[in-house]
């Protein structure tokens, strides 16, 4: 079978390995689609720290089952799925509280482990999440970011009756404003990019400000009228951002930072002490995240459509790494096709 290993960053190797085989509690996964994230970008051009190469790739995923090992039972071959990509210990503090997804020696398929970036991949059975039959490839795909996006705004409490602010259009941003409106707040998105927020407008998140042209300030008095926002989730990952969150919130606000920041941020501690603000952080999902991703998806609370860009073939791996980055940000989610 095909296999895609990024030897060094920046260079992508096929290789053609011998088909895997299920083992007790595992499942044989024929991949279908993989999307292609930020934090992939940062791994071909080598800037993401606890990646170590060779590495295969790949963690957003949807699949259909292929076979199952011993004492399998609830996944049957010929279901579509997808899966979480987390390797917890199960030991650890944090795990025996059940936060795995913050497992002090947590991995990630695709980072620290290897990813689904071959025609067939070996999961455990209980990572495995079964999707309605009636979801395309890419809707099954998407689930992973939705579940970012679902664990993100879980962690700004209750949003109904709330203004929310989420700085940053990308996909994951854009994620978070849907299913920040699905959970009941008022939601204004805010980005440079004209392009992005004509996406945020399609997926019906009709409060929109580009940054440069409006300040925070100004779009939210636009918004939200002298009530402000009492939530801000800042998905970009920059000093700028996070300050703007913290400088315009109202007193006793909740900001979320789900963006990966490269480098440390200088931010206005007086401000969050004086204000009663808290800063809250985010990190990938659990498993009912992915059902909860689900059940939005399904009832059409989350659309995935406007934001599919492009597809590239399997073998065009590094092709569709050169496209995202010549697009210079006018695209969101590039697919590559088993």
């Amino acid at each position: 079978m095909r296999q895609a290993i990024m030897t060094t960053p920046g260079v992508i190797e096929f290789h053609d390995v011998p088909e895997p085989a299920p083992g007790p509690g595992k499942v044989l996964l024929r991949i279908k689609r993989i999307g292609i994230c930020g934090s992939d970008m940062h791994v071909y051009h080598g800037v993401q720290p606890f990646t170590k190469y060779p590495v295969v790739q790949g963690h957003e995923f949807s699949a259909v089952v292929e076979a199952v090992g011993d004492g399998v039972t609830g996944i049957e071959p010929g279901m579509k799925v997808t899966g979480r990509p987390q390797l917890a210990c199960g030991q650890c503090r944090p795990c025996r509280r059940g936060d795995y997804h913050i497992c002090d020696s947590l991995r990630v398929e695709g980072f620290q482990a290897p990813g689904c970036a071959q025609d067939l991949f070996i999961t455990d059975a209980a990572r495995v999440v079964p999707l309605p039959e009636h979801f395309t490839f890419e809707q099954g795909a998407f689930v992973e970011p939705v579940a970012v996006a679902v664990r993100a705004v879980s962690r700004a409490g209750d949003l109904t009756g709330t203004n929310a602010v989420v700085l940053g259009a990308g996909p994951i941003g854009n994620l978070v404003a849907q299913v920040a409106a699905a959970s009941g707040a008022q939601v204004l998105i805010t980005d440079p990019s004209e392009y992005r927020l004509d996406i945020a407008r399609a997926c019906s998140v009709a409060n929109t400000s580009q940054v440069g042209k409006e300040s925070l300030a100004e779009a939210s008095t636009r918004a939200f009228d002298v009530d402000g926002f009492d939530v801000a989730i800042e998905c970009v990952g920059i000093e700028a951002t996070i300050n703007a969150a913290i400088d315009n919130i109202a007193k006793g606000g909740r900001i979320v930072a789900v963006g990966n920041f490269p480098e440390k941020p200088r931010v206005n501690m007086a401000l969050i002490q004086d204000r009663e603000l808290c800063l809250i952080g985010t990190l990938m999902y659990k498993h009912e995240d992915y059902q909860r991703a689900i059940e939005l998806i399904e009832a059409g609370r989350v659309v995935t459509t406007p934001l599919e860009t492009k597809h590239f073939p399997f073998e065009e791996y590094l092709a569709a790494y050169r496209y995202i980055i010549d697009q210079d940000g006018k695209c969101m989610k590039v697919f590559m096709d088993l």
